[in-house]
């Protein structure tokens, strides 16, 4: 019986008619309903005809994660007094409940993807719902894409909902083709916020660590809440790791503690959804609850602030969950948990001031994920490069350059990116490129059941208590009796069935079954020992075990879990498997380069026959007669670190140098550039031929600096003789002294002693440029600094005159210089010549 009065208390059903208005006109739509309002349940009964209005549709409702679409067809089930499975079911990986008078099925992004691609069409379906959209998840990125596509070139009449649970719609509306936007206000009672910071500084998160001092601080701020406040406490933390160490700082509280995440078992999750049986409960959450879930009974939220999301460092080939700071979004979600059902309280474990620094929204997962799922999707749509999908963010040309190698290196896409035979194969399977590859290939060379059993283990990594071995790890899934072991065990259940008939790989034991495995999913992550725990990648990443792991004596390993602290300059390896030299060639034979390497290294040419593996050197021997090409490079290269001073600089080329660039600065081309940058992007027009016949660092050190900058004047133009012209290297002064210009600074500088310039009544001038003169006291200290002689006679000599006389009176200091000739000399000197 449908339950009437539950479904006439939902908020959405005023939003219901414009719903019906802007499907049946345009057929998309944006609902924008707040948590609880029934955008979840009730929408999708009414667009199905199941609540007593309009015909019968078949309607799909696409969640982000498996416990919220489970979630959500229970609790429509319930509402129409059915179970699950009757004319509301769904389907998740490994999982489906449906039957035959089915009509609203609830599915995971992930596997309306799958059927997308096996039936465009989507034969049979009125509307498709993708609910919580506003997650940004990748996954729902691309299901909206999809179907975009499929409304415009086959199927005009298929009704799209895009839900979100707030109202930062205008994206999603412009995405849906300038779409309406329906609004439904939510029953929101007023939440009380309180600042509950760490009494002492905690260490930012940093990968998957979290500071235990927050996780202490969270658990006793939960414990304040319990005494302070009435009702359930829901609390957010990042992830499954950190809520098992608040439970158990949670010990003898007055209340039962509840852990909910995607790893749960069915009878928890179902358990908090169906709220209290009389005492007060803890229920500890990811984010999955922000949006994804009703928890009854709730009426103070304790927020840790973090969540996680995914990270890809392409230049290490590392990615993985990391650890952030929850988006101001995120924030206000959460909150609202607290008033949903009666007034209540958040309390946020960090300072008010920090608020006000958090990012406005989640970062979408297509700009900071690994996206070689993405873009196998993409090829198998007709799309390899994504150009002409619809989405909200196009994805980074880097990270779909880095997903493009991946899945040709595994064979997923030809060279030009369009998916292969063996790319649809691995795209049906439901799991990442890496881990298909290393289920089908592992299945040929080990077996099935072995392959599938590995490759489970890979696809939800296992719990921490399980330890860093991967194939103790396995050993230890196979004997559990867990939440996680009878997960795995239905995982494998589920892939040994999509590989059936491959070889049996009874020779290899089940450690060598497990590092084939891990290596084929990760092939650039094959590393080997460089002693006391260190480890080299084949991607050139530096690796560490810690000190307690059983696999520091091991030769190789395959690392298939691994995060770089930031203060770090290796990752550190979280579940690895040992492999010998012969698996990870087998694994990842596409990077072994046979060849000639000559290089600067330790600041000399080093020439090498080197077998490598990617990063990791395999065998290398010296190279007798080298390519004088690869010497040349290797020469160049040196410069570049260790610069020009690697060639004989004396004193007069270094003033060429400098001559050459005052003229370069004042007058342009065609007096050439001689900066460091300039000079080594033209080596070969002005280090040649030298450069060619040098072998060594020592045959740099033979090359006249001088003489090679010679070729670079513009001989051509006839301007090279206008050199000492223009910039002469000495000027004559009136004492009949050539003194050096010095043309290191700005201007040109003319030091000379000011007995030597009496009479001179103007500025020297170079190309143009007065120089600045230091005039010196005739013991060679300065005196005065003029680039306006003239001035200087009228206004400032008397001054220098004044000191300096009685100090130097052996020497000529007239009353007025234009009437003294210039001299060298003393008084006496002067009257002798």
């Amino acid at each position: 019986m449908i339950r009437t009065e539950a479904l006439d208390r939902l908020p959405v059903r005023t939003a219901v008619p414009a719903l019906r208005r802007a499907l049946d006109d345009r057929g998309v739509a944006v609902l924008c309903a707040p948590p609880g309002t029934g955008k979840t349940t009730l929408v999708p009964l009414v667009l199905a005809g199941l609540t007593g209005q309009g015909p019968v549709r078949r309607v799909v409702v696409a969640e982000p994660r498996r416990i919220a679409a489970r979630a959500a067809a229970r609790r429509m089930a319930w509402l129409l007094g059915e179970r699950p499975g009757e004319r509301v079911g769904f389907t998740v990986r490994g999982e489906r409940v449906v039957g035959p008078d089915t009509v609203v099925e609830v599915v995971t992004t992930g596997v309306l993807l799958q059927r997308l691609q096996r039936d465009q069409e989507l034969a049979g379906v009125d509307a498709v719902i993708i609910d919580e959209c506003h997650e940004r998840h990748l996954d729902a990125d691309t299901v909206a894409a999809f179907l975009l596509d499929v409304r415009e070139a086959i199927r005009p009449d298929l009704r799209l909902v895009a839900a979100s649970a707030t109202t930062d719609a205008e994206g999603w509306a412009r995405l849906l083709g300038d779409a309406p936007v329906v609004e439904a206000q939510g029953v929101s009672h007023p939440v009380e916020v309180l600042w509950a910071p760490p009494a002492r500084p905690v260490k930012p998160p940093h990968g998957m660590r979290v500071d235990p001092a927050l996780l202490t601080h969270v658990a006793a701020t939960v414990r304040r809440a319990l005494g302070e406040r009435e009702g359930d406490v829901l609390c957010f933390l990042p992830g499954v790791g950190e809520i098992g160490r608040v439970a158990g700082q949670l010990a003898g509280v007055d209340a039962e503690v509840l852990q909910v995440h995607g790893r749960a078992p069915a009878a928890v999750q179902d358990a908090v959804l169906a709220g209290s049986s009389g005492g007060r409960r803890v229920v500890l959450a990811t984010s999955v609850a922000e949006s994804s879930l009703t928890v009854p009974g709730v009426r103070v939220v304790v927020d840790s602030g973090l969540a996680r999301e995914p990270r890809t460092d392409h230049a290490r080939g590392l990615s993985a969950l990391t650890t952030v700071r929850a988006s101001r979004a995120a924030g206000r979600q959460r909150a609202g948990r607290a008033g949903r059902e009666a007034p209540g309280a958040v309390y946020r474990c960090w300072d008010q001031a920090e608020d006000g620094r958090l990012a406005r929204f989640p970062s979408p997962e297509i700009k900071v994920a690994d996206l070689a799922a993405f873009a196998l999707q993409a090829a198998c749509w007709g799309d390899p490069d994504a150009s002409s999908l619809a989405l909200l963010d196009p994805p980074p040309a880097g990270a779909m350059g880095a997903a493009r190698e991946v899945l040709e290196a595994i064979g997923a896409v030809d060279d030009g990116g369009r998916v292969t035979g063996r790319g649809a194969r691995m795209s049906r399977l439901g799991l990442h490129p890496r881990l298909a590859r290393a289920l089908l290939d592992g299945a040929r060379e080990a077996g099935a059941r072995r392959a599938a059993e590995v490759v489970a283990l890979l696809s939800e990594e296992p719990p921490r208590e399980y330890g860093d071995d991967l194939a103790a790890a396995l050993r230890t899934a196979r004997r559990g009796q867990d939440g996680y072991a009878a997960r795995w065990k239905q995982e494998v259940r589920r892939l040994s069935g999509q590989v059936e008939g491959a070889g049996s790989g009874g020779a290899r034991s089940d450690d060598a079954v497990v590092g084939l495995v891990a290596a084929l999913a990760f092939p650039e992550r094959v590393a080997r020992a460089r002693g006391d725990g260190a480890f080299l990648m084949a991607s050139g990443t530096g690796a560490e075990l810690r000190d307690s792991s059983r696999l520091r004596s091991a030769p190789w390993l395959a690392v298939t879990v691994a995060d770089r602290p930031s203060h770090a300059a290796s990752a550190r390896v979280r579940l690895a498997a040992v492999i010998d030299e012969s698996t990870a060639l087998l694994a990842a034979g596409h990077l072994r380069v046979r060849g000639e390497e000559v290089r600067w290294v330790g600041g000399e040419v080093v020439a090498r026959a080197v077998d490598r593996l990617g990063a990791v050197e395999l065998a290398v021997r010296p190279l007798k007669q080298p390519d004088p090409e690869l010497v040349r490079g290797a020469l160049v290269e040196g410069l570049r670190r260790e610069g020009l001073g690697l060639l004989r600089w004396t004193r007069d080329s270094e003033q060429l140098r400098l001559r050459l660039a005052f003229l370069h600065r004042v007058l342009g081309p065609p007096w050439p550039d001689v900066s460091d940058g300039a000079l080594l992007a033209e080596t070969g027009a002005w280090l040649e031929p030298e450069l060619s016949r040098a072998r060594l660092r020592a045959d740099l050190g033979r090359i006249d600096a001088g003489q090679a900058l010679r070729r670079l004047l513009p001989w051509a133009t006839g301007e090279a003789v206008r050199l000492d012209e223009l910039a002469p290297e000495r000027i004559e002064v009136p004492s009949g002294s050539r003194i050096r210009v010095e043309y290191g600074g700005e201007q040109p500088v003319l030091a000379v002693k000011l007995q030597e310039l009496f009479g001179l009544a103007e500025t020297p001038r170079v190309a143009g440029v007065p120089v600045l003169v230091h005039l010196l006291s005739p013991a060679g200290r300065p005196a005065a600094v003029t680039a306006d002689l003239a001035s200087f006679w009228r206004e400032g000599y008397k001054a220098v005159r004044a000191e300096l006389r009685g100090r130097y009176p052996k020497h000529p200091w007239p009353e007025d210089p234009a009437t003294v000739p210039a001299t060298r000399f003393t008084s006496a000197g002067l009257r002798r010549s």
